[in-house]
């Protein structure tokens, strides 16, 4: 008998439906929304029909962009019922990240919200695709976006051009169950699933390509770690559109039948109220709202005595933080994880037993049935334990690949199936690994993955910069802060305020540099290459940020 779990994600959901009928699946504190696993399940299925009706067909890519709404996590499993691919985008994205991804990932339909956090949704695309000013016969595709076929609506006042969710429970009628049945039986747990953009030093995101088998297995392992069972309720606060929310958050649970409580948008007063009413036995954050909840002026008001386990990951987490958790918000069993999304995306984590410096100082050992690796960055060799290299791991966790681009995955994925995650890491005697830097030059500021090249390539559009390095310079509260050194053309000037104005609405709010010199030039090494880390020792000078702590 395999070990593993042989299943659809939404042959899963049918199987929960089945053992855990009346348990709670999804509960909505704000919206006093509850279904159990039965409801959740028919719910799912409908939706499910609604796209076959549709015309969404096995392998089409269905683009979501929104927070998390409980038409998110229906999506999540009516796609699957169906083999849709899920293709999941940042909610802080902006018109040239939201055009790169519909046009890169193929997506035949996108799901959005009217807005987010200051950000009007319909107002972008229609920025995007002009073409939607003017639909009010309804929208019959664009030339810049040729995949692109419809757009769902998720709320009340649909704008032209646009179908509302709710019809899709409409279109369902037109589908009967003989025919979801056969689209289901030809689903393999092989087949990609979800695909989720990760930034890279090529400066452009690639399609994470994950399987059934990748998302349903660690999702599993990830709630194992945790001790999971039908009896758990999970506060899930962070996003679905990342691994954090839709593997870490909505997969743990569903693997073990527990019950997820979504909170919509962060707020630490809505976590807080969620885990007293609910009795949450869990809650996930990265450090920053894990410190947003214990520091709200009511913390001391609410009943956090349910609370055992979850996880903290996204970026190192303080000791003091930790203690805390644990001591006032009872969490004693909470974890840490680490992984990416190449690889479903946890390959390590501790477990609820660990002693608290383990909990601190490391990222775990590995979950099981994954094999970890320290190598030397310049031979490749395996190294013994107390040596730094690079962390790789390999086993059912590794992607299928990035979206439409072999070369790339060639250079994270070896011969032998390895990932090389390109960070660096010790390991000790017991498996435990310590992340210490990355080979990357990658930014992480308050959990999310920043690739400076990316900005980079969107900044050299200026018709002011002639050169620009982006790296990270220490910060208290996010871990990591964006910073610009910027080479102005010959003859003009610019301002700190026009360069985060020509960046405002076109990239994320978080992608922004925080802080931006203008220089005449940049450290070099012998043979011309530029040197980043001096530039970032330079900064830590003048802005005097030694003290903010180190977080790589």
């Amino acid at each position: 008998m395999s070990k593993f779990l042989e299943c659809t994600v939404g042959g899963l959901l049918d199987q929960m439906a089945e053992r855990y009928p009346d348990n709670d699946a999804v509960v909505y504190v704000e919206r006093d929304l509850r279904y159990s696993y039965r409801e959740f399940n028919e719910v799912c299925r409908k939706v499910a029909k609604g796209l076959i009706s549709l015309g969404v067909k096995k392998g089409d890519h269905i683009s979501i962009w929104a927070n998390n709404v409980p038409e998110w996590v229906i999506l999540q499993f009516a796609t699957a019922k169906i083999g849709a691919v899920l293709v999941t985008i940042n909610t802080s994205y902006r018109s040239a990240e939201l055009e790169y991804i519909l046009k890169q990932s193929d997506s035949n339909v996108l799901f959005m919200v009217k807005s987010f956090k200051g950000t009007d949704y319909v107002e972008t695309l229609c920025d995007v695709v002009p073409e939607f000013r003017n639909a009010a016969a309804g929208f019959s595709g664009c030339e810049k976006l040729p995949f692109l076929e419809r757009v769902v609506y998720i709320g009340e006042e649909t704008p032209a051009g646009m179908i509302n969710f709710a019809e899709l429970y409409a279109f369902a009628d037109l589908v009967d169950d003989a025919t979801l049945a056969a689209v289901e039986a030809g689903l393999s747990p092989q087949d990609v699933i979800n695909m989720q953009y990760t930034s890279g030093t090529t400066g452009f995101p690639k399609g994470v390509m994950l399987t059934h088998f990748n998302v349903v297995n660690n999702g599993f392992n990830i709630g194992e770690c945790m001790r999971f069972t039908e009896k758990d309720r999970l506060c899930i606060p962070v996003p679905f559109f990342h691994c954090f929310g839709c593997v870490l958050g909505v997969m743990a649970c569903v693997t073990h039948g527990a019950t997820m409580i979504p909170v919509e948008t962060f707020s630490p007063l809505q976590v807080l109220q969620a885990i007293e009413k609910e009795r949450c036995t869990a809650v996930h954050g990265v450090p920053t709202m894990f410190i947003a909840e214990l520091e709200h002026p009511d913390f001391e008001k609410f009943d956090l005595t349910s609370l055992r386990t979850g996880i903290m990951a996204g970026s190192p987490c303080p000791i003091e933080v930790m203690k805390r958790v644990i001591r006032d918000m009872h969490a004693s069993e909470i974890t840490i994880a680490y992984g990416q999304t190449e690889s479903s995306p946890v390959i390590t984590q501790t477990r609820t037993d660990d002693p608290i410096e383990l909990r601190v100082a490391t990222v775990g050992r590995a979950l099981p049935d994954v094999e970890v690796k320290i190598v030397d960055i310049e031979t490749g060799a395996t190294l013994p334990p107390g040596k730094q290299g690079e962390l790789c791991g390999r086993g059912y966790l590794v992607m299928k690949g990035y979206y439409k681009m072999p070369e790339e995955t060639a250079k994270v994925i070896d011969a032998e199936g390895w990932l090389h995650t390109g960070d660096l890491a010790v390991m000790d005697e017991h498996g435990y690994c310590k992340i210490t830097g990355r080979i990357k030059n990658m930014i992480i500021r308050g959990g999310e993955n920043i690739y400076p090249r990316e900005i980079e390539e969107f900044l050299y559009t200026h018709p002011k910069i002639s050169d620009i390095q982006v790296y990270g310079v220490p910060d208290r509260k996010y871990g990591e802060q964006v910073m610009a050194a910027i080479v102005l053309k010959k003859g003009v000037e610019m301002t700190e305020s026009e360069v985060k104005d020509f960046c405002r609405d076109k990239i994320a709010h978080y992608k922004i540099p925080h802080y931006v010199k203008f220089v005449d030039s940049y450290p070099m090494t012998a043979s011309g290459k530029i040197q980043k880390f001096k530039l970032r020792e330079m900064a830590i000078r003048e802005l005097q940020l030694e003290d903010s702590g180190e977080t790589a």
